[in-house]
Parts: C-alpha cells; sequence; structure tokens
C-alpha cells in the first residue's frame, strides 16, 4: 500500500548526498512560473470552480521510478489540500501501466501543477532507467559513477537519478575534488608539473586525480604522485596495458566511448571505475501520464 499524507509546500529534496542543493520550493516556483505566467486559462474557463478530481500518474514503459517526492512536492506547492498516495517509492522498477502515484485534490490546482511535475519526474526517472542499464551491463565487475554533465539547476535531481538506478556519483563540483584535465594541464606545462602543483596546492585528504591520453603520461602522473589517473578516450589494448602499467598503484578510471555494448569488456579489464556522461546528458525521458478518473 502507499502512505497518503495532506502537504503543506516543505521542502523533501531525499538524500542528496555530497553538496548543497537548491532549495527545493525554489526550483518548484521557478518551473512553476513558467507554466503559470499568465495562468491557466483552459482550466479558468472549462473546470468549474472547486470542482475537486481524482487522478493517478501512469508509467507507460518499464522503468526505475525516480522523482516521487519532488513531484509530489510540485503538487503541493500548487495546493497544500492535494493528498498524494505514493504507491511505488523512489528506486523501485514499474513495468509499463503501473499507477505510480494517486492524487486527490482541487482540479484545478492538479491541472496546473501536471506539467511541471511530470517533467521532473520523467526527467529523473529516465536518468535512474538508463543508468540501472550501465549498472546490469556492469554486471559487478566495474562501478558506474557520473559526471557534471547534468542539467543545470537539476545536479541534485540528476545525481539522485543516478544512485536510484544503482551508480554512483562522481564529485559533486569543482571544489569536491581534484581533477586535472587536458586544458589544466596546458596551462601547468605538463601533465607531472601538475599533478605536483595539486599536491601543493589541495587540502588533505582530497583526492587527487589526472586525465591522461597516453600510457606516457600514466607513468608521469603515478611518479608525481596522483592518487587515481582517468584512462581518457583509449581503446580496449591501450585500457589492458595501462592496468599492467599501473601495477594497482593508482585506481584507474575510464572515461570517453563507455557505451552499454562496450561496458561488459571495459568490467572485465581489472579498472576501478566507468564514468558515463550520457547518464545525465543524454537520457531519454521516461513515459508517464497523468490522468483523471472519469
Amino acid at each position: 500500500m502507499g502512505h497518503s499524507e495532506r502537504r503543506s509546500g516543505r521542502e523533501t529534496w531525499p538524500d542528496l548526498g555530497v553538496g548543497e542543493p537548491p532549495r527545493l520550493s525554489e526550483l518548484i516556483g521557478r518551473a512553476l512560473a513558467e507554466d503559470l505566467v499568465g495562468g491557466d486559462v483552459t482550466a479558468r474557463a472549462v473546470v468549474p470552480r472547486g470542482r475537486r478530481a481524482r487522478a493517478c500518474v501512469v508509467a507507460r514503459q518499464d522503468m526505475v521510478v525516480c522523482g516521487s517526492s519532488v513531484a509530489r512536492d510540485v503538487f503541493a506547492f500548487a495546493d497544500s489540500g492535494t493528498v498524494v498516495d505514493v504507491l511505488l517509492p523512489d528506486a523501485a522498477r514499474a513495468v509499463s501501466g503501473d499507477v505510480v502515484m494517486r492524487l486527490d485534490g482541487e482540479a484545478a490546482a492538479l491541472l496546473a501543477a501536471e506539467r511541471t511535475a511530470l517533467n521532473l519526474l520523467q526527467r529523473a526517472c529516465g536518468v535512474a532507467t538508463l543508468t540501472s542499464a550501465y549498472v546490469d551491463a556492469a554486471a559487478g565487475k566495474v562501478r558506474v559513477v557520473d559526471t557534471r554533465k547534468t542539467m543545470p539547476g537539476l545536479r541534485a535531481l540528476d545525481r539522485y537519478a543516478v544512485r536510484c538506478g544503482g551508480g554512483h556519483n562522481h564529485r559533486n563540483d569543482l571544489g569536491s575534488g581534484v581533477l586535472i584535465k587536458e586544458n589544466h594541464i596546458r596551462m601547468a606545462g605538463g601533465v607531472g608539473e601538475a599533478v605536483r602543483r595539486a599536491i601543493a596546492f589541495a587540502p588533505h585528504g582530497l583526492r587527487i586525480e589526472c586525465e591522461v591520453n597516453t600510457l606516457a603520461q600514466l607513468t608521469e602522473a603515478i611518479d608525481a604522485g596522483a592518487r587515481f589517473v582517468m584512462l581518457d578516450n583509449m581503446d580496449d589494448e591501450t585500457i589492458a596495458r595501462a592496468v599492467d602499467l599501473a601495477e594497482g598503484r593508482v585506481g584507474l578510471e575510464v572515461s570517453g566511448g563507455v557505451t552499454l555494448e562496450r561496458l561488459p569488456t571495459l568490467a572485465g579489464l581489472g579498472v576501478d571505475l566507468v564514468s558515463v556522461g550520457a547518464l545525465t546528458h543524454s537520457a531519454p525521458a521516461a513515459d508517464l501520464s497523468l490522468l483523471f478518473d472519469a
């Protein structure tokens, strides 16, 4: 059975992990304002004032559910008297036709919140579902992590969706880890110099990771003291050689060109992580509908 409750607009970001998320009420308020800047003309014209309605949110495809609590708060923001019954919690698996949540409230308020709630829910479910596919392909042999290639303003939700899909989060923001990439290396004058500067500057305990494109750069990063190395856009043969060269002295992450088809091969090469920008920048929106009872 689901859990029914009346909401009063309180913020309910789920367990977001590292980083300070934006206030949920601010995000919802801005999103609703996009739709309601001129009011809901259709509802005012067609729906009798004060008319109540019951509705349900239905999955139109198999998916991993994510964002139920956020969608619930959108309806509460529109009308605190709306009763929401979440039938499938976040991280649950739904099949096409399953009812994710039921709603009971003023019809005009439900219609005002419908698109915003579904937009956020479809986004989160899409990210969680795609992540789950990658995690399944990895078969427990390598950790699947996200990147900072998230929808602006929705990073907290995107990262939470990755976790609901069984994946893990990389650094949350530019201050939560040192990740030396190609342009940093160019400005520092080389891999070794960039790593040495980072070690001298970074707070104690902050992981220092360096991106490399060649085996020579990998050796340079290890010798300079990097703790983790990102193997960027390397082919499978070169990655296997990198694993042998590293000899367990550093953690290894593979990034670039990580597809579902390639992942089983990568998972067997002995690396620690695969980072996949597609989890959040290319996840298709999940198909969900809100339907009023007849």
